[in-house]
């Protein structure tokens, strides 16, 4: 006999047993076939693991249930408070032949059910509504490294347009005309162009004529190149880079000092000229290199609204950039400044009235051998027209870049904003 200790422990096991079970929910019914006669056979009930609603594992396992004279009785863990697709699939059995197969979702419930109230349309997948909340970038491991390595949208982005990168490493959009090509600095030009030349000629490992000596630093071609960035100059295999290494005018090299070709070196040239017998080959396009809106602001230093990066060796001398911008003032308590840079130097800045809405304007960037000259122009709805010229002595060799700003006179609810600007090169043009 077991000692009233060793029922005590035993009771307590089984009251812990019973405790720890998932609750369960009584399905009760009188099943009848089509003639009225009640249903008798066997029904078999399916289910793959689930985690039940108080978080109970419920192991893959088949229920195999008798029903006698139509009377059913079972009793099942809830699967509408389960996991995502807990189910049961029931299939009805008479004399050994499946008869039907149905989805069964069955709700927690304290009063017995019937089979009506847990019947579900085949495929239907019931569960507890999915939980939706905000996930934090910082919440995704590696998510924030991703995404600072990833190129981000620039001024210029634009749908519809081939992806190029800028000189900052941001996306824009390529421009030109929808029949263009665009070339591996981002430039666009007629297909099979270079730069705008409708028809014209190649020429191949040409030797430049001049006294190579060491001291002689002026070379000619045989013919300009068209365009002047088409020039590949070799020396001794060596790639010289324009607007470092020499300058090119027309059809004459310029060395600069320290690039100056020694005796026994070897100049080797390839570029593309105009056709001399279809003048219109040697018109080179205006290039639109950014044409966007800008951002808005309230500080009251000035910040950036919109910028434009022309490419390293995109400009040389005879090439001319023109800015055009729009900057719209919203509210009428304070005044505002826009003010427009060409690398660092400043080639328009205009202060306009709290009252005033607009401030448009256009500067000219004009490139010569040894600098630039500049002119602007400003007005508004209410500002009179101001003019303004000046020199600037910018690398154009590297990448310049063209940004436009704007900030508020005072502190205040006002904004200004850079609705517009287009910035345009017009190329350097020989004619034959």
């Amino acid at each position: 006999m077991l000692s009233w200790r060793k029922l005590a422990l035993l009771a307590a096991g089984a009251i812990g047993t019973v405790a720890g079970q998932p609750a369960l929910t009584s399905i009760q019914d009188i099943l009848y076939r089509a003639d009225g006669t009640r249903f008798t056979g066997t029904m078999f009930i399916r289910y793959n693991s689930f985690l039940a609603g108080d978080t109970s594992n419920i192991a893959t396992a088949n229920l195999t249930l008798p029903i006698v004279n139509g009377v059913l009785r079972v009793r099942l863990v809830p699967t509408t408070t389960a996991s995502a697709g807990a189910q049961y699939t029931v299939t009805y059995n008479s004399q050994g032949i499946d008869q039907f197969t149905e989805i069964w979702a069955v709700p927690p419930s304290t009063i017995p059910l019937r089979v009506r109230d847990v019947r579900v349309s085949s495929g239907t997948v019931v569960g507890p509504p999915p939980v939706i909340s905000p996930v934090q970038i910082s919440d995704v491991t590696g998510l924030v490294n991703e995404l600072s390595v990833r190129p981000m949208k620039g001024v210029g982005f634009g749908i519809g347009r081939t992806a190029v990168i800028n000189q900052a490493g941001q996306v824009d959009a390529a421009s030109g005309n929808l029949g263009d090509c665009v070339r591996v600095d981002g430039s666009s030009g007629p297909c099979g162009s270079g730069g705008g030349v409708t028809s014209g000629s190649f020429a191949d490992s040409e030797v430049p004529a001049g006294v190579v000596n060491g001291s002689n630093t002026v070379f000619t071609l045989a013919s300009a190149p068209s365009p002047a960035a088409s020039l590949e100059l070799y020396r001794n295999g060596l790639l010289m880079r324009q607007g470092t290494d020499y300058q090119i005018a027309t059809n004459t090299i310029t060395f600069f000092i320290g690039s100056v070709p020694q005796s026994a070196d070897l100049l080797v040239a390839s570029y593309r000229f105009a056709n001399p017998n279809d003048p219109l080959s040697s018109l080179a396009s205006p290039q639109v290199v950014c044409s966007s809106t800008g951002s808005s602001t309230s500080g009251t230093t000035l910040i950036e609204l919109g910028s434009c990066t022309i490419a390293a060796g995109l400009m040389g001398a005879g090439d001319r950039l023109e800015v055009q911008f729009h900057y719209g003032h919203s509210g009428t308590a304070t005044g505002f400044t826009s003010a427009v840079l060409i690398g660092n130097t400043t080639v328009a800045s205009r202060s306009g009235a709290a009252t005033e809405a607009l401030l448009a304007g256009h500067t000219s960037f004009g490139i010569y051998g040894s600098g630039q000259t500049w002119d602007s122009q400003t007005w508004g709805v209410a500002l009179s027209l101001a003019s303004n010229a000046g020199t600037a002595s910018e690398n154009t060799s590297q990448a310049v870049r063209v940004s436009l700003q704007g900030q508020m006179a005072g502190t205040t609810s006002d904004s200004v904003i850079l609705r517009n600007f287009t910035v345009i090169r017009y190329p350097a043009q020989a004619n034959p």
